[in-house]
Formats: C-alpha cells, structure tokens, sequence
C-alpha cells in the first residue's frame, strides 16, 4: 500500500475556498497546528468550520478566527476568545451555538450515515424556535440534521504510514467523531512511525487520506 504521508502542502491542495471543514481540538489541544498555519499562510478562506470551541486567539482554532479565514463558526463555547465574541457580535463572523453533545452526535451521524438525531436538550427555550420538533410517546424532541464536513482537520500523537493513529490523553477529545464524518481527512500527527500496536488505535487508516508532520 502506497504510504499516506505527504508534505504539508497538501492542505492548499484539499482545502478551498468556501469548504465546511470538522476541526479537532478542545482548548486548543488536539489541534493540527501546522493545518490551521497552512490555512491562514495560503488564505484559504469563507470556511465553515465546526469545532468545540473557539480555544484562544492564539491557540487551537483562534489564528483562525482572528485571521478572518472562517465565514461561519458552529460551536459550543467561545467564552475563552475575545476575538471570537467581538465579531459574533458586530456580524463579521456568523456563530452557530450548539450545546456539546449536540454537535458530536450530529457529527457522528452524519459519519454513520443517518439523516440527523433526536435531542430533547433546547426543548422550550430559543434554541427551538423555528425548528423540527417530533413528539415520540409524549416527549417533544429537537432534530438536528447530521453534520458531514468537506474535509476533517485531526491532530494525533502517533501516525503510521497506513494512516492509522494512536490518540493521548484529552487531545483524543472530538478526534475519532471528526475523522469518522470528513470527506477527506488530513491528520497532523506529532510522531510518524513505521509500526503501531493495534490495540492502541483510535483512528482506523481507513478513514485517513493524508498525514502530515506536527510541527509542535
């Protein structure tokens, strides 16, 4: 089998304008550093990215946000970025808020190939106005539609030249659920070796196109 690590130029070569791009990360770890650098450095831009969190403006997502190269932002938490908060507000960055658990089985579902998921969490608050509610045995339920991104951005600690990763501590986070649902998947990987214990893997290389080297 041909080897999946390739030169972090590939992210120019995926990446375009305009793409809904699965980022990895919470607080900034768990972020593919060197992706989000390529991003801003070829100024990719008009991405809709779905993450976490915002993280900070100058760790995890937040060079992005900062930079201008997101267009829409869906996600659970931007209370650590400024940034973030600021252009929420004057409208030069649209932001989708969506509670935790919501997002990660969206994004899941949209990797196992269901239509959406039934969530009973914004029932009667704002989050509900203006969408699909299902009454099942008397209990009303939020759909959400399933999340699919044109491209999963993951960060892993060990890669192998087949593109299966070995994930540690909490920068496993979202990882796995991103992987499984991006159209093409590039992972940063801070260690690329030629051999990996199997049991040791969370992300299968079936599910990865590219690995690239971390710079940490």
């Amino acid at each position: 089998m041909k080897s999946k690590v390739v030169d972090k130029s590939i992210v120019k070569e995926v990446i375009k304008d305009g793409m809904h791009v699965l980022a990895s990360g919470f607080l900034g770890g768990g972020t593919p550093k060197v992706i989000v650098d390529e991003i801003i450095n070829n100024n990719i831009k008009d991405l809709t990215v779905y993450t976490i969190d915002a993280s900070f403006p100058d760790n995890g997502i937040g060079p992005l946000v900062a930079s201008g190269n997101i267009k829409t932002l869906v996600v659970s938490h931007i209370g650590k970025d400024p940034v973030a908060q600021d252009k929420m507000k004057d409208g030069s960055m649209e932001v989708k808020l969506l509670p935790m658990g919501t997002l990660v089985e969206a994004i899941r579902a949209g990797g196992c190939g269901l239509g959406g998921i039934l969530t009973p969490t914004g029932v009667g608050t704002e989050v509900a106005k203006g969408r699909q509610i299902i009454n099942i045995k008397g209990k009303d339920y939020i759909l959400e539609e399933a999340i699919k991104g044109d491209v999963a951005i993951v960060q892993a600690y060990q890669a192998d030249h087949f593109g299966n990763c070995v994930l540690r501590g909490t920068r496993i986070n979202s990882n796995e659920v991103m992987a499984l649902s991006g159209e093409k998947v590039i992972v940063a990987a801070e260690e690329i070796v030629d051999h990996l214990d199997p049991n040791l893997i969370k992300i299968p290389g079936v599910l990865v196109d590219y690995v690239i080297q971390e710079e940490m």
